[in-house]
């Protein structure tokens, strides 16, 4: 493929560089292949290729090539609004993508480094292009791509929920790569039939990086989802987290999917000593149960995410870590929410916890034991099952969403999402012990 002669923008002296560079990138390469995430030599050979520091000047040669995330842009509260992901996660989603040369392909959210690795993976008769919201983001872009070759690349700026017409090929991009945090999918209409669309998906707050394949107008998922984070998408398609405070207690419920609650009613409730209901079900101290709280979510009407101030006097014992709100429910001016207890050290050292349900309020119990069997039935029917299968469905093909609870059918403003749960015996479950689509 045709190269620019201009040099990247570099730091410094550019023999050490470029020959350090190499190094580390190979490196870095050796690494994501011996933990699996590259698995074909195409994507190899583009993370082989691609120069990632010439898109991080402002950060140490050895950072560049780091297996984490860079920032890039900040927003005026100091949140990342722009940064080049961990190698692992955009490995994972190359491989996903299952990019052929001559394909065309759409990315959603720039930075300029991920658009070089899909150039490569297209070669000189495909397509990329990148889009995003923020000029400030398209321009450096634009600025690094050409400086490293890569001036094919079309850079847009524009709204993604409002993909310019223009943009899209006859009949629809082959893949379509998402790299920011998207609460809905309104790119079906622009995804080629057969073709991939890859999506870090929020269902109530919990963000799962998703390969579908579009058949017959829908999505699909056809492979295990992969618990993630990117950066908030921004513009029309930004996800709101219709943030709940009960009141004078320090206590915030969240309600991303599903009708928002009353939650004033729910103070008298947190002044009291809760109850406990144990399911019998443990987990180990490294052992995430992401695929347990996105069950619950789809299962339980009521359910809401609970985040607790640190300095809040609120009553709720062993809060969740400020990172990753606990899973609840409401139910009236009661309230019950998933917690963890200590019961033993495990047999690597890290602890092994069991499942309790905390209840609050009059019917709290009620509340707790509802949780508690639904904790229960995952375990038994699902725990060693294989990944859920997503189905997304434009809304426009449904019938409206109704007000009633469907379990495991998220209504969205463009899509509604719809997660099915393959079913284990019991016997099998227990055998078989977590699910593989836990996070990596």
């Amino acid at each position: 493929m045709t190269r620019s002669t201009e040099r990247p923008a570099v730091t410094t002296p550019p023999t050490t560089d470029l020959d350090d560079a190499t190094a580390l990138r190979h490196q870095l390469a050796d690494q994501l292949g011996a933990a699996g995430h590259t698995r074909t030599p195409s994507v190899d050979h583009a993370l082989r290729t691609v120069p990632r520091h010439a898109f991080a000047p402002e950060v140490p040669l050895h950072a560049a090539y780091a297996n984490d995330i860079i920032p890039t842009r900040h927003g005026d509260n100091g949140t990342i609004t722009s940064s080049i992901s961990a190698p692992w996660l955009q490995a994972d989603m190359l491989e996903s993508a299952r990019i052929q040369p001559g394909h065309s392909v759409l990315e959603i959210g720039s930075g300029g480094y991920n658009a070089a690795l899909l150039f490569e993976l297209v070669g000189p008769t495909g397509q990329v292009t990148t889009l995003d919201i923020d000029p400030a983001v398209t321009d450096r872009a634009t600025r690094f791509l050409s400086q490293t070759g890569y001036d094919q690349v079309r850079v847009v700026t524009a709204d993604a929920e409002h993909l310019p017409a223009e943009v899209v090929p006859d009949g629809g991009f082959d893949a379509i790569v998402v790299t920011v945090d998207t609460w809905d999918l309104p790119w079906i209409d622009a995804l080629a039939e057969g073709g991939r669309l890859i999506a870090p998906l929020r269902l109530h707050g919990y963000h799962w990086a998703i390969g579908f394949t579009k058949d017959q107008g829908a999505l699909h998922s056809d492979e295990p989802l992969t618990v993630c984070g990117f950066v908030a998408m921004q513009g029309d398609g930004a996800w709101h987290t219709n943030r709940r405070t009960v009141p004078g207690t320090g206590v915030h419920l969240f309600w991303e999917d599903g009708t928002p609650l009353p939650v004033d009613q729910l103070a008298p409730a947190l002044t009291r000593e809760p109850t406990v209901t144990r399911t019998g079900i443990t987990v180990g101290g490294q052992e995430p149960f992401d695929a347990l709280t996105l069950y619950l979510a789809g299962a339980l009407p009521g359910f809401c995410r609970l985040e607790v101030d640190p300095d809040g006097n609120n009553g709720v014992l062993n809060p969740p870590p400020g990172h990753w709100p606990g899973a609840a429910i409401v139910r009236g001016t009661s309230l019950a929410r998933l917690a963890t207890e200590r019961i033993g050290d495990g047999d690597d050292g890290k602890g092994r916890y069991e499942f309790v349900v905390h209840g609050h309020g009059t019917q709290g119990h009620l509340a707790a034991q509802e949780m508690a069997e639904q904790v229960r039935h995952w375990h038994l029917n699902h725990r060693g099952a294989l990944c859920p299968r997503i189905a997304a469905h434009p809304a426009a093909s449904c019938a409206p969403a109704g007000t009633d609870h469907v379990p495991h059918v998220f209504a969205k403003k463009h899509t509604r999402i719809t997660v099915s749960w393959p079913i284990v015996p019991g016997s099998a479950a227990l055998l078989l012990g977590p699910g593989t689509c836990q996070a990596r």
